[in-house]
């Protein structure tokens, strides 16, 4: 399924590059004879259109050559733009201007926008466990697969740029933008372009930028619209009708590869492509008085992290035109410089909310998705950001716009959305550890199945422990959800012979470790909601039925040797209170961490006969924060006890190991291995210090302590000296289908080193 990825991947980027890939080529200018509109040039005031092209990454070369025409002194009267040129142009028709621009360009970071990744903390709980687990996601309506309409629906994009124009968003005619603005989009359906001047600018750039199988298409007053390269990449004419005397052009786009070159399907595809491009701009070249081409050619639409080079080859280009720029400056009304765009205030008064496009989601649903139960209500827009991030995480809609609108009591925010067509998904995970081993995650996730707002959702892992996951959710929202999960789980470990001698009395027998299969079944009803805005509160009861056995010795059953320490059914009630907002699950640089949670064992069917009604409780408090650009500490402290019985052992913790998910009350614990230490109460404290050497590549170093025992909170004994130490280094790489993990790790106690692997996300 890896390999099938990969080829789907390349496959959508060759043909994105194939439509939209913009020309490389050497520092182009043509200097013309600038059309004198007067016979006395004192007496004229030319009007300047600026145009534009799209092209990715490449597009980063209009800051540097805005920066010349600033310097030269060149009033701009009409801008018109495609694709990045669109967002390059509407940031400076809105007032911005081109130092401002550089620095926002290169603070922003483009893998976000580009795979629409959202922040971690805009998730609910069920939604981030969603996104932690699976690797790829395709529709599966009636039960055909399908691929989905872009690798991205550009909320991350649609988002900051909403809050970069907010100034200017009452401007519904881009004639009315400190400078005249339009954009071009094109109709999918028709294939025709259509030119963008009116509306919210920031839905019309998303559409003009909409680039095919990478952002989804966006739809404006019923058309369906994706990237204004498709149509018309140079909109040079169009620019003339609004007025522009004399055009100033930008051109990113590609140019013909030489033969050496044309040695790959998607190259051959990109060249047949550019015929038609390169066609269509000979005419359009000659209908351009300053025509300015950067040199390019060694950067890709995806070359962001060159940002640097390319805006300054944009200058490099530009400067070569710097005479002619100046003539037409001269011929101009001086102007006052551009002033800086005055930032309007973080905070804002949401005095209303309108909500449209919803129909099988309900108002209630949508307002406790974006965290805004009632109105009015004074917000930040980081914290609104949250709101319409959590609620485009849903997956439940293909996208979600929205705007803000100045009214005498504050701002109406204004929502629509459009619902996802999609009712059903197919989604697939791998992973390897060393208790579980190997296993293929298949998902099958229905949503709307009795209900608007629910969605069931099955799991099977396939491998050396076949285990799977049953999941029916209804989420209110604000209110009370409620769900109903099932869960199997089964694994063998071969364990220390000592560690089963609490299940009860065993003979002497001449051997070190035993194999002991773990199967567990567990089902549990419960219902959650949030608590100020922040906390995951839940309540619920279980049913749980364990098995402890070992085939190493025992009793013959059927021929075959067999020990049973558990296997027993209990029913219990229990309570949970959340909070995470980790930045990143595996690799934390922020955020805080708290987890509590109690358990009441109320009955059992008691095969080991020694069941008294207990409880066990348990909790984990962590922090994380930056000491630098690329190092991060984590600090966690995690304590837990039962209360009552101390004869059943079958549920006590059990620390050691690694992992990024647990059942019951399984404590991974560097130094030891799974299930090396067992008590009825532990107090454990961990220190991590994480380094990203380059993107995505963490080398780290741990320390844990813990005092394991029983009735260690009543004896005093959790605050003595740790009786149990442990430390590893490791290496992690993030990846598309979750993080790859290494981990040495040793303990002085026991004067052994353990090894632990780890790949793919946990499930």
């Amino acid at each position: 399924m890896h390999s099938l990825y990969d080829i789907l991947k390349v496959y959508l980027l060759g043909i994105t590059i194939l439509l939209f890939s913009l020309s490389t080529g050497d520092i182009w200018s043509q200097e013309k004879n600038i059309p004198e509109t007067h016979d006395d040039p004192g007496l004229e005031d030319v009007k300047v259109g600026l145009v534009l092209s799209g092209g990715g990454a490449k597009g980063l070369a209009h800051i540097g050559v805005l920066k010349v025409i600033e310097e030269a002194g060149v009033r701009v009267d009409y801008i018109g733009g495609t694709s990045m040129g669109a967002i390059v142009g509407a940031l400076y028709a809105s007032g911005y201007g081109a130092k401002e621009l550089d620095s926002i360009f290169r603070s922003v970071d483009f893998d976000s926008f580009i795979q629409d990744v959202l922040p971690r903390d805009a998730k609910t709980f069920y939604e981030r466990e969603d996104s932690e687990k699976y690797a790829i996601t395709l529709p599966f309506d009636r039960f055909k697969i399908g691929l989905p309409k872009g690798l991205s629906k550009g909320q991350n994009f649609y988002n900051q740029f909403s809050r970069y124009t907010a100034h200017v968003n009452h401007i519904t005619n881009f004639d009315d933008l400190p400078i005249p603005f339009f954009c071009m989009a094109t109709n999918i359906e028709t294939g025709q372009q259509v030119l963008l001047d009116k509306g919210y600018l920031p839905e019309a750039v998303a559409a003009s930028g909409a680039l095919p199988s990478i952002f989804s298409p966006v739809e404006l007053d019923g058309v369906l619209m994706t990237d204004g390269g498709v149509s018309n990449n140079y909109p040079v004419k169009e620019i003339k009708e609004k007025g522009a005397e004399i055009v100033i052009g930008i051109d990113v786009q590609d140019s013909l590869m030489p033969r050496d070159q044309l040695n790959s399907v998607t190259n051959i595809l990109l060249q047949i492509s550019n015929f038609r491009t390169i066609k269509a701009m000979k005419s359009k070249v000659s209908e351009t008085d300053v025509y300015i081409k950067p040199s390019i050619l060694e950067f890709s639409v995806m070359s962001f992290d060159e940002g640097d080079k390319i805006i300054s080859n944009g200058e490099k280009a530009a400067l070569a035109n710097f005479e002619v720029l100046k003539e037409i400056s001269e011929r101009q009304t001086p102007t006052t410089p551009r002033g800086k765009v005055s930032r309007t205030s973080d905070t804002l008064n949401i005095s209303s909310l309108l909500i449209t496009g919803n129909d099988r989601y309900t108002r209630s649903y949508i307002k406790g998705k974006l965290k805004l139960n009632k109105t009015p209500k004074i917000i930040t827009y980081d914290k609104l950001n949250e709101g319409i991030n959590n609620l485009s995480a849903t997956g439940n809609f293909d996208r979600v716009s929205h705007r803000l609108v100045d009214g005498k009591e504050g701002k109406t925010l204004l929502v629509n959305v459009k619902e996802s067509e999609n009712k059903m998904l197919l989604r697939f995970a791998a992973h390897y550890d060393d208790l579980y081993k190997t296993a293929a995650l298949v998902n099958i996730t229905r949503k709307s199945l009795l209900f608007n707002n629910d969605v069931l959702s099955f799991d099977i892992a396939l491998g050396d422990n076949v285990r799977y996951d049953l999941d029916y959710y209804i989420d209110k929202g604000y209110y009370w959800s409620v769900g109903l999960k099932y869960r199997y789980t089964n694994f063998t470990k071969a364990t220390d012979f000592d560690f089963v001698r609490q299940f009860g009395e065993l003979p002497d027998l001449a051997i070190n470790t035993i194999d002991v299969e773990y199967t567990d079944f567990n089902l549990q009803i419960y219902g959650e909601t949030l608590l100020q805005q922040t906390f995951s509160v839940g309540v619920g009861g279980e049913y749980k039925r364990l098995q402890i056995i070992s085939e190493t010795f025992g009793e013959d059953v059927n021929q075959i040797p067999r020990t049973v320490f558990d296997d027993s059914d209990y029913w219990s009630a229990f309570g949970y209170l959340r909070l995470d907002t980790y930045d990143n699950k595996y690799f934390p640089k922020r955020g805080f961490l708290f987890d509590g949670d109690i358990h009441t064992y109320l009955f059992s069917s008691d095969f080991t006969e020694t069941f008294n009604e207990f409880s066990i409780a348990k909790a984990k408090l962590g922090y994380a924060t930056s000491l630098s650009k690329n190092m991060a500490m984590n600090i966690s402290f995690e304590a837990g006890t039962k209360i009552g019985n101390v004869s059943l052992n079958s549920l006590d913790f059990q620390l050691g190991g690694f992992g990024a998910r647990t059942i019951n009350n399984f404590i991974p614990f560097y130094g030891y291995d799974f299930l090396g230490i067992t008590g009825q109460g532990f107090a454990k404290g961990l220190i991590t210090l994480d380094y990203e050497v380059i993107n995505n590549h963490h080398v780290n170093a741990s320390a844990n302590f813990a005092n394991v025992g029983n009735k260690i909170f009543s004896s005093g004994d959790w605050l003595q000296s740790p009786e149990f130490t442990g430390y590893a280094l490791g290496y992690g790489l993030e990846t598309f289908m979750g993080p790859i993990q290494v981990k040495y790790s040793y303990s002085p106690e026991v004067k052994l080193s353990e090894w632990f692997f780890s790949v793919g996300f946990w499930f």
